[in-house]
C-alpha cells in the first residue's frame, strides 16, 4: 500500500488546510504585498548577486565578460522556464487544487514536480553539452570569448537538476501561499554564493584559481544547498505540503503542463529573443557584445521584481479560480498589472536618463560604455511594456489561461527577433535601428497582452475543472 493510499483512509485524515487569509475576501493589495513583498526582496538580492559575479568576471577582462554575456541568455531561458515556465504550472496547479480544497491531490502534485525536475535538469544538461559550441559561436563568439563561454557553460550546466529542483519545489510551497520557506532558503544561499564565487574565482584562500569556471561552480554549489534545504522541509512535520512518493498519474502531469508547458514556450520566446539579439549585436565585435550584455542585465532585473509579485498573482488568482470566484480573480490580475507597469516604468526611466551609471560599474571601456548607453536610451523607456504583460501572464497561469499571453509572446519575438536580426543580417541596419525594433517588439507585447484580457481572453464562464478522486479500489 502506498503512502498516498494510506492517507486517504479514514484512519489518518489530513489536517485541515488553512486558506492564506485574505486570497479570496477582503483588500486585494495588502494580501498581493504581502505574499509578493518577500520573494521579491530576495529575488532582488539574488540578482544583485549575480551582478556582483560579473563585477568579478570583469577583473578578468573584455573576453570573459563576452562570454559569459554568450552564456547568459541560455542560463536565464533555463532559470525562466523552471520558475515562471513549468514553476508556474506546479503553482497554478497547486493553488488551484487548495482553492478547490482538495489538498490530497496538492500533495501529490509535489512529488510529480520532482519527477519532472529531474526530467528537465537531465534534459538541459545533455542540450548544453551537444548544442553549446555551435550556439555560442553561431550567436557570434570566437577565440577566447569563445572558451571563456565554453568553459562557463560547461560547469554550471553540470547543476541543471539541482536547479530545477529548488525552482519547482519553491513553486509547490508558493501555490500554498508559502512564501516565507523559499525566501529563507535563497536568503541564505546567497550569502554563500557571495562568499563563495570570488573565492572560486580568484582562488582565495584553500581555493584554487578556477578563473571564469569558479562562477560556474559557485553558483552550482548554491543550487544544491537551495535544493536540498527545501527537500528537508518538505518531508518534514513543519510544511503543510509533504514531499511523499505516490503513484505518477498523467492527470496530475496534464495539471502541471497544461499550464506549464505553453508557459515554457514563452519562457523559450524570451530567450530566444534574446539570444538571437545578441547574434545580431555580435556583428558589431565583442566590444558591442559586451556593452550589450551589461546593458540587458537590467532587463532581467525586472524578472525577479515582476516574478515576486506574479508568484502572488498565481496564487490569489489561482485560489480564487479554484473557488469559482472569477471576478475577484480578474480584479486581482488588474491591480498586480498596474503595480508591475509603474515599477518596471521608474527603472527604465532611471536607466534612460543615466546609462552610464549602470555600466560603469562593469566596464570604463569607452566603446563597452557606448555601446551599452545606446540600448539603455533606446530601450529602456519601455520597460512599463513589459512589466504590464509579464504581471498579467502571470495572472493568466493562475487561471489556467496563458495562451493569449503567450501569442503576445510570439510576436514580441517575432519582431525583435527576426525582424531585428533581418534587419542588420540582410538590410545591413545599425545597432541603433536594432535597438529601435527591441523596443517596438516590448511595447507590442504588452499592448496585445493587455488588450486580450480585456477581450475577455479567461472566457465568460471560466470555472475549475477538478480532477475526478481516485476510489480506494485504485
Amino acid at each position: 500500500m502506498t503512502a498516498l493510499s494510506r492517507r486517504e483512509g479514514p484512519a489518518a485524515p489530513a489536517p485541515a488546510y488553512k486558506m492564506p487569509p485574505g486570497v479570496l475576501d477582503g483588500p486585494v493589495v495588502p494580501t498581493m504585498l504581502r505574499l509578493a513583498v518577500p520573494t521579491t526582496l530576495v529575488l532582488i538580492v539574488q540578482t544583485l548577486v549575480g551582478v556582483v559575479e560579473t563585477w568579478f568576471v570583469g577583473f578578468l577582462g573584455t573576453d570573459a565578460l563576452a562570454g559569459v554575456a554568450l552564456v547568459f541568455p541560455v542560463l536565464m531561458l533555463m532559470q525562466m522556464m523552471a520558475n515562471g515556465g513549468i514553476g508556474g504550472g506546479v503553482s497554478s496547479a497547486v493553488a488551484r487544487a487548495l482553492g478547490a480544497k482538495r489538498r490530497e491531490e496538492a500533495e501529490a502534485l509535489v512529488w510529480h514536480a520532482v519527477v519532472l525536475a529531474g526530467a528537465f535538469g537531465i534534459l538541459f544538461t545533455v542540450a548544453a553539452l551537444l548544442a553549446g559550441p555551435i550556439l555560442y559561436s553561431a550567436m557570434g563568439g570566437t577565440g577566447p570569448a569563445l572558451t571563456a563561454a565554453l568553459t562557463y557553460s560547461g560547469v554550471v550546466f553540470a547543476g541543471s537538476i539541482p536547479v530545477w529542483l529548488t525552482a519547482l519545489l519553491s513553486s509547490a510551497l508558493r501555490g500554498a501561499g508559502n512564501v516565507r520557506v523559499p525566501a529563507l532558503v535563497i536568503s541564505a544561499g546567497t550569502v554563500l554564493l557571495i562568499l563563495l564565487s570570488p573565492a572560486l574565482i580568484f582562488g582565495w584562500g584553500p581555493f584554487p584559481r578556477l578563473g571564469v569556471a569558479g562562477g560556474g561552480a559557485a553558483v552550482v554549489v548554491y543550487y544544491l544547498f537551495a535544493a536540498l534545504a527545501l527537500t528537508l522541509y518538505l518531508r518534514s512535520s513543519k510544511s503543510l505540503l509533504m514531499l511523499r512518493i505516490v503513484p505518477l498519474r498523467a492527470g496530475l502531469f496534464k495539471d502541471i503542463l497544461g499550464v506549464g508547458f505553453l508557459s515554457a514556450i514563452g519562457t523559450v520566446q524570451v530567450n530566444l529573443t534574446v539570444t538571437l539579439v545578441t547574434a545580431a549585436v555580435g556583428r558589431f565585435g565583442a566590444d558591442a557584445i559586451a556593452g550589450y550584455g551589461i546593458a540587458s542585465r537590467l532587463d532581467y532585473i525586472q524578472i525577479p521584481l515582476i516574478f515576486g509579485l506574479g508568484t502572488a498573482l498565481v496564487t490569489m488568482v489561482g485560489h480564487n479560480i479554484g473557488a469559482g470566484q472569477v471576478a475577484r480573480a480578474r480584479r486581482v490580475a488588474w491591480i498586480g498589472a498596474a503595480f508591475a507597469f509603474g515599477l518596471t516604468e521608474v527603472i527604465g526611466l532611471a536607466a534612460a536618463f543615466f546609462p552610464q551609471a549602470w555600466i560603469g560599474l562593469f566596464s570604463d571601456d569607452p566603446q563597452v560604455l557606448a555601446m551599452g548607453t545606446l540600448y539603455l536610451r533606446i530601450v529602456a523607456p519601455v520597460y512599463g511594456a513589459v512589466g504590464l504583460g509579464l504581471a498579467l501572464y502571470f495572472a493568466s497561469q493562475g487561471a489556467k489561461r496563458v495562451l493569449f499571453p503567450v501569442l503576445a509572446g510570439t510576436v514580441r519575438m517575432i519582431i525583435a527577433a527576426f525582424i531585428g536580426w533581418a534587419a542588420v543580417i540582410w538590410f545591413g541596419a545599425g545597432l541603433s535601428t536594432l535597438f529601435q525594433i527591441t523596443a517596438l517588439a516590448a511595447v507590442s507585447y504588452g499592448l496585445l497582452t493587455a488588450a486580450a484580457m480585456i477581450g475577455d481572453a479567461w472566457g465568460r464562464h471560466h470555472a475549475s475543472h477538478p480532477l475526478p478522486r481516485r476510489r480506494p479500489a485504485e
